[in-house]
């Protein structure tokens, strides 16, 4: 069972994100074809697939990292387009985290974790080092503040990356194949700050091939392959019981 205990109630027209017909080829590449999808305030969509199918286009595309050519998304019933005049503020509303942690080297993890707050929310360095302590407490890297990325490791780089995102106050996050980058032994403490989100209520889509993360913390699991979203169910229903070949396939490999 999910980690959450309370479930998550869908009403028509209350998702925090909605997807139409939302298709993004790069050339003659058709990467996204067609996609359709909600997400529920509180919810975690986990996605998975093999290399190529399409995930990490879609969460950029969500994050307007990239443009699709069709299609609509909707974030709080806003629908937004790069021409739209306030896509910096839906902007702000949607945390990212990458597969590389994307720090400045030059800066030490706290100025790390600031720097948008003042560049771009446009906080006080008071008040901005008290909301960064807070962040990089909730993370467990509070004892790194004053240290530079080159002295830490990939699995706490990553935590100082969530830290980051967390501290813009967002209501959507979403983790572009976090653990991929890391060392196993250090993936463990990236995933436990993930699922500490999760049962805070966050709501999170996720890209991973963590099948273990998937199956405990997810509300819905999410199966894509060549730029469609082929199935999707509970973690019980998609991996206990895939009702599509290809899922079928997919998973026979990787459990």
């Amino acid at each position: 069972m999910p980690l959450k205990t309370a479930a998550i109630i869908k009403k028509q027209g209350d998702e925090m994100i909605e997807i139409r017909s939302l298709s993004k080829s790069y050339g003659k590449l058709k990467v996204l074809k067609g996609i359709d999808l909600d997400v529920a305030p509180s919810e975690v969509v986990v996605i998975i697939g093999a290399s190529g199918s399409g995930k990490s286009t879609l969460l950029r595309c969500i994050n307007f990292l990239e443009k699709a050519q069709k299609g609509t998304i909707t974030i709080e019933g806003k629908t937004v387009t790069h021409k739209s005049k306030n896509l910096h503020l839906i902007r702000k509303e949607v945390g990212m985290v990458f597969q590389h942690f994307n720090l400045f080297p030059h800066m030490t993890v706290m100025n790390n974790v600031i720097e948008g707050l003042i560049q771009v929310k446009k906080m006080s360095r008071e008040e901005a080092l008290e909301l960064g302590r807070a962040m990089l407490e909730k993370v467990g890297m509070s004892d790194k503040a004053d240290v530079y990325p080159a002295m830490i490791s990939g699995g706490q780089k990553q935590r100082v990356a969530i830290a980051r995102a967390l501290a813009m106050n967002p209501k959507i996050m979403l983790f572009d194949e976090p653990t991929s980058a890391l060392d196993p032994e250090l993936v463990g403490e990236v995933l436990h700050v993930m699922k500490d989100l999760a049962v805070e209520g966050m709501t999170m889509v996720v890209v991973t091939h963590e099948m273990g993360f998937a199956r405990e913390v997810a509300d819905r699991v999410i199966y894509m392959d060549e730029g469609q979203i082929v199935e999707q169910g509970t973690p019980e229903e998609v991996f206990d019981n895939p009702q599509n070949e290809r899922t079928q396939a997919f998973l026979s490999h990787i459990i």
